[in-house]
């Protein structure tokens, strides 16, 4: 009992005791942010390739045919949750006099799309409507529908780094033009061989993509997977496709997916293209993560870097704390030779000065993590009031990528700060502790 009167006595009479707690706490804080912040960016850079591209792509060397005979085949042995077909090309855009731009052109399958990934979300007008995505033109059942990325259509503003959704939304129901094209093969009569043909396809806005991520809001339109093959390979049989995405079921292993999709796949490209094994082998099945694994670790070393040198930097509240208890154990030499006399033994004197660390360590741990959520939580609020304040904008989407700071509190990597916190408070107490538990009472009070 009377090691929880010390503790608090001291915690509330020595003002000096509340710098270490605000040392602990900012330090904690500090980290806290920082860890939480890279990780947040991390994960939203990994989830942002789920989000676009689903779990698992197969990225075959050439485009392929009979696709839906394969997904049909996935989906039937319950490898995968959902699939669907890419078809790739690049192009300009024309949306108006002089406003021309490139870019990467996605024929896609809107409703088998949204099961595979959360690309309903990011369509302006259909997002929220009951039905499935669509390209249909209301009024309309002969022109060709698409969607543009916002970024497409407009630069995110300076000063907010936000888009002009009024603007973009005018585009919705306006024809434009790409200017595209395919390397065709030319038959025997025309000297054979392999030739670039320009193609032209014109397409009516049907929705606007903003995804939230800058480069693809700002580089893809998508069509219809079919009015892209027609257009590109008007002589090729079959529905073609060069990319297959798929969702895996929940709590599904990846590696072993992977395992299936691959022999799956080997079967078909053997039975169905007849395609030979080094096209089969060259054929990239990887999951999401895994393509953005080699980002993502550097990413990750920066973190460790920055972190190393905060620890570093933190490292002054050890010194700060050992400087704080030894002041305090010389002051109380009176205190310590009383309470020995009335009976305490050294090992009693040594844990309340220990205790009073571990006191200190924990009260400034614990204000440093709930200081480290707050900002972490607000910290895109408080970009803004800097934005507002002083005219600086710190986060733009064409530079760190996504729109908005990702801003989710790392848990294990803050309960680690939180335990590490309390160690160093309580070692940097460990030497004053014992200084003050050999100290012979008979000497100090005879002085006194």
């Amino acid at each position: 009992m009377l090691k929880f009167f010390l503790w608090l006595r001291y915690l509330r009479k020595k003002r000096i005791v509340l710098l270490s707690i605000a040392a602990v706490g900012l330090s904690v804080s500090m980290l806290v942010v920082v860890a939480s912040l890279f990780t947040g960016f991390i994960n939203a850079f990994e989830q942002s390739a789920v989000e676009t591209i689903g779990d698992v792509v197969l990225a075959a060397p050439v485009r392929f045919e009979k696709y839906p005979l394969f997904i049909e085949r996935l989906e039937r042995l319950g490898v995968v949750e959902a699939a669907t077909a890419t078809l790739s090309a690049q192009g300009l855009i024309h949306l108006g006099k002089g406003n021309v731009r490139g870019v990467n052109i996605w024929g896609i399958e809107p409703v088998r799309r949204a099961k595979v990934t959360g690309f309903k979300g990011a369509l302006l007008k259909q997002a929220d409507s009951p039905g499935e995505p669509s390209f249909e033109i209301p009024g309309s059942d002969e022109k060709t529908g698409g969607f543009v990325g916002i970024g497409v259509l407009n630069e995110p503003d300076e000063k907010t780094d936000e888009y002009d959704f009024d603007a973009a939304a005018e585009m919705v129901g306006k024809e434009v033009v790409i200017t595209t094209g395919a390397v065709i093969e030319e038959d025997s009569t025309s000297g054979g061989g392999r030739r670039f043909k320009r193609k032209m396809i014109k397409f009516t806005v049907a929705d606007i993509v903003f995804t939230g991520v800058y480069d693809l809001d700002k580089r893809f339109v998508y069509l219809p997977i079919e009015k892209l093959q027609q257009t590109l390979y008007p002589n090729e049989k079959g529905l073609l496709a060069d990319q297959i995405q798929m969702k895996l079921p929940p709590d599904t292993d990846a590696e072993v997916a992977l395992a299936m999709i691959r022999g799956v796949w080997e079967d078909f490209a053997d039975k169905e293209l007849f395609w030979s094994l080094f096209l089969i082998r060259q054929t990239e099945i990887n999951t999401a993560r895994q393509m953005q694994s080699q980002y993502a670790a550097e990413l990750r070393k920066q973190m460790g870097v920055l972190l190393a040198i905060f620890s570093v930097v933190s490292f002054g509240v050890f010194v700060l704390i050992f400087c704080i208890f030894y002041m305090i154990v010389s002051m109380k030499q009176k205190d310590i030779a009383i309470i020995k006399s009335c009976g305490a033994s050294s090992y009693s004197v040594l844990c309340v000065f220990l205790g009073f660390g571990l006191s200190v360590g924990v009260v400034g741990s614990l204000a440093g993590l709930v200081l480290g959520y707050f900002v972490t939580k607000n910290v895109n609020v408080f970009e803004g009031w800097i934005r507002i304040i002083f005219g600086l904008k710190l986060w733009k989407s064409s530079v760190y990528m996504f729109s908005k700071i990702p801003n989710e509190i790392d848990l294990d990597w803050s309960l680690l700060f939180v335990l590490l916190a309390i160690i160093i408070a309580v070692v940097g107490s460990l030497i004053p502790a014992i200084i003050a538990a050999v100290t012979k009472p008979v000497d100090i009070l005879r002085y006194e």
